[in-house]
């Protein structure tokens, strides 16, 4: 009785992919095709977007990591000239005003830094998923091919 059950539910799943295909018969082999070679090219674009963008990763994350530092250092030296500016003098409290103005402007560029590094990373992943997606249709249209030529008579020699 299992054995039954899987065969036919087997049989209904092969029947429902082969019904859902697009192309079936051999005068749809141009558009497969035409839909093939297209879709090779789209392929081929993703591929060299998805590299430019992963070559640009190192310095971006670079630039943030660089960016990060600064701003951290700004920050530290803000600090320490805040804490002399307290004794009461004008000069040291204008200086730590300037100070801390000059790493608010650093936490600002780390945190764009940051933000480019994170808009990359999800560009990448993107790129990764739709290429997926576009290998995914190539390899159903190489299936459809398959199952139309499987349909023609074989020559005989």
């Amino acid at each position: 009785m299992k054995t039954t059950n899987y065969i036919l539910a087997a049989f209904l799943l092969f029947s429902i992919s082969a019904s859902a295909q697009k192309y079936k018969t051999p005068a749809d082999t141009a558009k497969l095709n035409t839909e093939v070679v297209k879709l090779n090219k789209e392929i081929a674009d993703l591929g060299t977007q998805l590299s430019t963008a992963q070559n640009k990763l190192s310095g971006y994350q670079a630039k943030a990591d660089k960016a990060q530092q600064e701003a951290q250092d700004a920050a530290q030296a803000s600090s320490s000239i805040a804490s002399k500016a307290k004794d009461g003098k004008i000069k040291d409290a204008k200086s730590a005003k300037k100070n801390a103005g000059k790493a608010y402007d650093k936490a600002k560029e780390a945190k764009v830094a940051g933000n480019n590094l994170t808009k990359l990373n999800d560009k990448i992943k993107k790129l990764n998923k739709e290429l997926e997606s576009k290998r995914n249709r190539l390899k159903s249209l190489g299936e459809m091919r398959t199952a139309i030529y499987a349909q023609q008579p074989m020559p005989v020699k």
